[in-house]
């Protein structure tokens, strides 16, 4: 695969850049720029844009909310107000909400513990640039690693998200407490992702299965084709 042109924003505290960035780089067969959270611009005609999972800024104030104003949010925003697919995994997500680029917030799991483990999901809406590579109803396995996981929005955000289909993915069964068991949700035009568990981490057998590598190969191909 080529032109795929595609970044990874790396935050102070961020740990799942490397892993983020191997995944596109093994899926479209192109490197990923890696741009720094303190660049007040990023790489031209970008085709995607993610933001890993980790613990930005030791998770002070509140997760990902010091992030989520680090000088690359605004292009952030700016891109994803263009169009530019934007995907935010586990602290990726919480800047997500934190730059008001997705609705609700993270709050601490349910028993305020950190889950580490695989987990079951649901596909919930298969007719997305993210999830195109996936049958509805689709059950598959993603690995979580999360202390804030437990998504909220009050009761009309959440019939909202339902009721348009922006719930991506939903846990097949209770893991963190999250509203309605809600693991990945969208934005109104469909081109911002956030969920928590770790589609990086299930792209090759070596790791266990193939689960997570159809979500890059779908926006993949949705951009640039097959």
């Amino acid at each position: 695969m080529t032109g795929f042109r595609s970044a990874v924003i790396t935050f102070p505290g961020s740990n799942c850049d490397r892993d983020m960035a191997d995944a596109l780089e093994k899926v479209s067969g192109t490197a990923p720029f890696r741009v720094w959270h303190g660049d007040a611009a990023l790489p031209e005609r970008l085709d995607f844009i993610a933001l890993p999972g980790g613990f930005s800024y030791g998770d002070y104030l509140r997760s990902g909310a010091m992030a989520a104003r680090s000088p690359i949010m605004r292009a952030v925003v700016d891109a994803a107000g263009r169009g530019v697919p934007v995907l935010g995994v586990c602290n990726g997500f919480q800047v997500l909400t934190e730059a008001g680029l997705l609705p609700g917030a993270l709050m601490r799991n349910a028993g305020i513990r950190f889950v580490c483990r695989e987990v079951a999901l649901t596909v919930e809406n298969a007719q997305t640039l993210f999830t195109a590579g996936y049958a509805a109803g689709q059950r598959i396995v993603i690995p979580v690693a999360h202390h804030d996981g437990n998504y909220f929005a009050d009761a009309a955000t959440l019939d909202r998200l339902e009721g348009d289909g922006r719930v991506a993915f939903r846990y097949a069964e209770p893991v963190n407490g999250s509203a309605r068991d809600i693991a990945g949700v969208l934005n109104d035009a469909g081109n911002v992702l956030g969920m928590r568990p770790h589609p990086e981490r299930r792209i090759e057998v070596a790791h266990g299965g193939e689960d997570g590598r159809a979500l890059f190969a779908s926006a993949v191909r949705g951009l640039v084709g097959a």
